[in-house]
């Protein structure tokens, strides 16, 4: 048992898992839509709800590093990241070992996508469960990650026959990916940065061919209903703004601040809720002000380029 998680929440959740239904999991990255990772028809329930490609791979989420090996090859550099970076945002793609993860979820390759994820809640549930789990974000796809409960309900809440309310996410953004197959490869920024996952493996190449074997590498990803505009120096008339940093005065005025000190750790958390909250005001675009690159930054631009309609 995890202290303060509703573990009558976790039972039903778990039963509908087992039962092939999907489930609302809270992650600290986002909310999730959950399924069994080895029940295909599972998996294509998943991806009908989220209107997904069936080429995009889904992350199967485990409980423990014990876990992760039963269903993928680990090598002495996944198995230094997971010593460092688990329970966390970090997911690891590795050679898939059979009749672990169903190939509907894999999109045919022959890697899988894994994590072993931070929150108490998702935690709880995989052990209850006791098998992999995918868990793509809980929004319809293309549509910007849902970070609260509400969010989530929102999204794909209908087709959930459970849900469980972890609160809202503190990371805010999806997971870092790394492939492993044969020099480290960098698929998609996230909250474990580039710098500190070179200081256990040393340098990470470019996605290049490993790129599919990702989730969110789709051109047009994350993205809200009004066009989006980056390096925005303000916003045009009709446009909704998105600032970063300290602003002068009147500045602000009927702007989203993804975090007036400046800290990218608030704006990542802030994100796609406030895409969100800007896309309901039903603008003529939303326009984003300059986002630094350094540390989080990269995720933080990787996903607004996506929600521009630019591949990163």
């Amino acid at each position: 048992m995890i202290s303060g998680v509703d573990q009558h929440a976790v039972e039903r959740a778990a039963a509908a898992l087992r039962v092939g239904d999907l489930v609302l999991m809270p992650t600290e990255t986002v909310y999730g839509l959950a399924a069994d990772a080895a029940d295909p028809r599972a998996v294509a329930r998943v991806y009908a709800a989220k209107g997904r490609p069936a080429f995009n791979p889904l992350i199967a989420h485990v409980a423990d590093v014990g876990a992760a090996t039963r269903i993928a090859r680990f090598d002495d550099r996944a198995a230094r990241l997971a010593e460092r970076f688990w329970p966390g945002p970090l997911t690891l793609v590795l050679p898939a070992i059979d009749g672990g993860v169903c190939d509907l979820a894999r999109a045919g390759l022959d890697t899988v996508a894994v994590r072993v994820p931070a929150h108490p809640a998702a935690r709880a549930l995989l052990s209850a469960f006791g098998g992999p789990v995918v868990a793509p974000s809980a929004n319809r796809s293309g549509r910007p990650s849902p970070t609260t409960f509400d969010d989530a309900l929102e999204e794909t809440g209908s087709a959930a026959a459970a849900a469980m309310d972890g609160g809202p996410c503190e990371v805010g953004l999806e997971s870092t990916v790394v492939a492993l197959l044969d020099a480290p490869r960098l698929l998609r920024p996230g909250a474990v940065t580039r710098a500190q996952i070179e200081a256990v493996i040393g340098p990470l190449l470019e996605a290049e061919a490993d790129a599919r074997r990702s989730p969110g590498r789709l051109t047009r990803h994350y993205a809200p209903n009004a066009p989006v505009r980056l390096h925005a120096a303000a916003p045009l008339p009709g446009e909704a703004w998105l600032t970063f940093g300290p602003q002068g005065p009147g500045q602000d005025a009927g702007a989203w601040n993804l975090s007036p000190a400046g800290d990218l750790t608030e704006a990542a958390a802030n994100l796609f809720a406030f895409l969100r909250a800007a896309d309901r005001t039903n603008p003529t675009g939303i326009a984003v002000a300059p986002i630094p690159e350094a540390g989080l930054g990269e995720a933080i631009n990787d996903r607004l380029r996506r929600a521009a309609g630019f591949v990163g």
